[in-house]
């Protein structure tokens, strides 16, 4: 069978016609929006704590003589690239390190179950792996183990529930970056209840219940996915194997056109996740350091600041949906390049409020917590024209037979990213805040200014209007 045949193979049995939707939309959706939403609740309730967690924490037991598998190794290979780091700039390179390799380890989580396990079996794998890791933080001394599960875990997990997005819909349907936008609303839901509950448990009661609340939301997010895999499409190396189908067929032109486009675009994400990341990292030192979080005398956990990204993102994802259906029908909604260069300058105006603060307070002075408002309302809008829009567009245009892998290589650009995060947030005691953070602005902007320029290139390989 031709690879075009097996496309169309593929796309018919991708959406069961005859269910009832979820919002105009397959019900599966549903139940991906569910799994996502718990999992994103562990990642972001760990996230949230990690870096204030080494600082407050971690390395003050080190010192005073507790036992840590791993630190010695991986300090010192750090120190070997970039000499001697104290603490602030130590954490922010582990901070990267692991956030940059939770997006590394989809492309062969991706691979995996292109060509073995398939989408759901690596689900499952993934959640299991990752519920271990969020409860093996509750001991000091398995620390960089448990990030290890936890990298391990995310690789098997995250690309092939976004896969399953895509594959609820056949080839051409409209409601797919819409469905995307709304899968991405559950992702945030996670993200928002996160910081609430566990970094108020971590900085209130105890580091250890922050973790522990992580670990019992990915057990959830495993359940729920379970309850519901009836609604969930059925593997892509099934619907391959039914079609008799090989791994072996070759590429056609337009597929290696497509597959250089990804690659392409992937590359030119990169310096977007690298500002966005820093909110992980240094903006949680800054909303630690420089925010008066006194409210109605009420002191309010710092962590909550990482909440406000995903309550936009409740707040402003239907406008979006809704803003571009309005110029879909007039015929002037931007292509999905266009969105992600848009996303990408908008991230970078986000520190332009950043730098402004940083003036007025000067280095030591504590700003108020609007600053912060404003600030992540920017670089949110941003995210929403760049990260599910991107999603989409892999499922779109990539050869089916190796969508999961492709979606794997697409969060290459958040590796690479938050490696870089990780980098230039050393920087942020080292420079002054202003210079610091006109650096990123700087960054997501020149970004921006790649995506307009490759947009006529872009879209002859994949086509127009994509």
């Amino acid at each position: 069978m031709t690879s075009s045949a097996a496309r169309s193979v593929s796309s018919t049995k991708s959406t069961p016609t005859s269910e009832r939707t979820w919002f105009g939309h397959p019900p599966g959706l549903s139940v991906l929006f569910l799994t996502e939403m718990w999992e994103r609740f562990s990642y972001y309730g760990m996230r949230s704590l990690l870096v204030l967690y080494m600082l407050k924490y971690l390395f003050v037991q080190i010192q005073s003589g507790v036992p840590v598998w791993g630190f010695n190794g991986i300090r010192s290979s750090l120190e070997f690239f970039y000499g001697p780091l104290p603490p602030q700039a130590l954490s922010s390179q582990i901070y990267g390190m692991y956030t940059g390799l939770v997006f590394f380890s989809p492309l062969f989580g991706g691979m995996i179950a292109d060509r073995w396990l398939g989408q759901r079996k690596s689900v499952y794998l993934g959640g299991i792996l990752m519920s271990i890791g969020h409860f093996m933080m509750a001991s000091e001394s398995l620390f960089f183990g448990a990030l290890l599960v936890l990298i391990l875990g995310n690789g098997c997990f995250k690309p092939n529930v976004s896969t399953q997005v895509g594959s609820l819909y056949p080839k051409g349907d409209p409601r797919r970056d819409a469905a995307y936008t709304i899968y991405y609303m559950g992702i945030n839901l996670g993200a928002f209840l996160a910081p609430l509950v566990c970094g108020t448990l971590g900085q209130k009661i105890g580091w250890h219940y922050g973790f522990g609340a992580a670990g019992v939301g990915m057990l959830v997010g495993l359940a729920t996915y379970h309850w519901g895999r009836a609604r969930v499409p059925a593997d892509l190396l099934t619907r391959k194997t039914e079609a008799h189908t090989t791994a072996n067929e070759p590429f056609s032109k337009d597929d290696w056109k497509r597959v250089i486009s990804l690659i392409v675009l992937m590359a030119m994400n990169i310096l977007f996740w690298a500002i966005y990341e820093q909110q992980g990292n240094t903006l949680q030192l800054w909303a630690d350091q420089n925010t008066d979080w006194n409210l109605a005398g009420f002191l309010v956990p710092s962590t909550w600041f990482q909440a406000f990204n995903p309550a936009f993102i409740f707040i402003f994802g239907p406008l979006s949906i809704r803003l571009w259906m309005w110029q879909n029908k007039r015929g002037r909604e931007p292509s999905s390049v266009v969105k992600m260069g848009m996303g990408c300058v908008m991230c970078g105006l986000g520190y332009v409020i950043m730098i402004i603060e940083s003036k007025v307070i000067g280095p030591t002075g504590q700003g108020s917590v609007l600053w912060l408002v404003f600030s992540a309302w920017l670089y949110t809008m941003g995210e929403l024209y760049l990260s599910p829009i991107g999603l989409s567009f892999v499922t779109k245009i990539s050869p089916p037979r190796i969508v999961s892998m492709m979606m794997g290589m697409w969060f290459l650009a958040n590796f690479f990213g938050n490696v870089l995060s990780g980098y230039l947030g050393s920087f942020y005691e080292t420079m002054s805040k202003e210079n610091f953070f006109a650096l990123l602005t700087g960054l997501g902007v020149a970004s921006g200014m790649v995506f307009f320029a490759a947009r006529s290139p872009i879209e002859k390989l994949t086509g127009k209007g994509v």
